[in-house]
């Protein structure tokens, strides 16, 4: 085995938003240049940074430390690690929390940790003091080629995820690539689904990249996670520029594979059986097939696409999911989750299926029977 290649320059990339762009900067060691790189954007000199019991205590203080070598006032909150701190409730206590720290509206927040903590921090400086700064530091390979940019913000409910939140862009975007050596194998996975998906869902020879550097990515080639993270960042910021708020259904693309994703996540209960990068990938295998089923994509490309998330260690066959043959799963049940879906509109539910690698589009006419067959046979393999 050749040695993993070292990438020690800083990679940029800009998203282009009127009067709201940011930069995403990509490389290791950033944490310990944040203070440095975000000063020049705070509109006063103090930060509270919002991290959560996993992630402090790993990179709370050396964050801290960064902001306060660079004359920045820091303090801090920590939330429970998990989906369960994107609940009503736990966003209320969190809330508090800061509202405890007396900020005022010059104050940024900044979000250390992975989606879920970059989520609730977004919707927190949202709606902090009718809307403070906030700066993102994703930990997590899905947060730094995903959740981190674009904006969306929001927590779950009873009636499904991320059905209450804002659009609202963070000040700056820091992707330290070093602290992915210490995420495990399966970490990786659910963030490596979401890169997978941009070669999906427009750009077929990215997706040719994935299939032969996919590999590399997750076992820790610094130079082709850092291309990998690049790439996924210059994707979503070109989509974000042209549909910021998701007002056409361009934005909507990069929602490959969250309709069926969802409805998993929802069934599993949000929990540690089923990551979300996890439910994404096995979604988007889903999506392919349907697509394929539907006459819409060649059976070539869905099982392409099947088997390349299959070949990284992706979860693709339901009976994966929390163990073989510990779970019943019912088609009606995951239809009635995706009713609950934020694409769908007037009762009809909204798909994004494909039809080719790299040729992804929205569609709100799927036969049910023909999605109820699919879900039957998907529960059967």
């Amino acid at each position: 085995m050749t040695a993993a290649r070292t990438v020690t320059a800083t990679r940029t990339v800009h998203v282009d938003l009127a009067g709201r762009s940011y930069d995403i900067a990509i490389g290791p060691g950033l944490i310990d240049r944040a203070g440095e790189l975000s000063r020049p954007l705070l509109a006063a000199p103090r930060v509270t940074i919002v991290s959560d019991e996993t992630v402090a205590p790993l990179y709370g203080a050396r964050l801290a430390a960064s902001f306060e070598k660079a004359g920045i006032k820091t303090a801090s909150v920590t939330v429970p690690a998990g989906e369960s701190s994107k609940e009503f409730a736990s966003f209320g206590r969190l809330m508090n929390a800061l509202l405890d720290l007396r900020p005022d509206r010059k104050t940024t927040l900044v979000a250390l940790g992975g989606g879920v903590v970059g989520d609730l921090t977004g919707f927190a400086a949202s709606v902090l003091l009718r809307g403070v700064d906030f700066i993102q530091v994703p930990t997590t390979l899905l947060a730094q080629v995903d959740s981190s940019v674009g904006g969306k913000t929001g927590i779950n409910t009873r009636h499904g995820k991320n059905l209450v939140g804002t659009f609202y862009q963070p000040r700056l975007v820091l992707a330290d690539t070093a602290v992915l050596d210490t995420l495990p194998r399966r970490e990786l996975l659910a963030g490596y689904a979401e890169v997978a998906k941009y070669g999906l869902i427009d750009d077929p020879a990215f997706f040719t990249w994935c299939e032969k550097n996919g590999a590399a990515v997750l076992s820790g080639d610094a130079a082709a996670r850092a291309y990998a993270i690049e790439q996924s960042c210059l994707s979503k910021a070109r989509i974000v520029a042209a549909d910021e708020r998701e007002t056409t259904d361009l934005r909507a693309l990069l929602n490959l594979g969250h309709t069926f994703g969802h409805a998993l996540e929802a069934e599993t209960g949000f929990g540690r059986d089923l990551l979300h990068g996890e439910a994404v990938g096995a979604g988007m295998a889903m999506a392919f097939d349907l697509s394929a089923r539907l006459g819409i994509c060649p059976a070539a490309d869905a099982q392409r696409a099947r088997a390349h998330l299959g070949a990284v260690g992706l979860p693709i066959r339901l009976r994966s999911i929390g163990g073989d043959n510990r779970r019943v799963w019912d088609a009606d049940r995951l239809i009635g989750h995706m009713r609950g879906d934020k694409k769908a509109e007037g009762g009809k539910l909204a798909f994004v299926l494909a039809r080719g690698i790299g040729g992804a589009f929205v569609s709100r006419e799927v036969d049910e029977t023909v999605l109820h067959g699919l879900l039957a046979d998907a529960i059967a393999a």
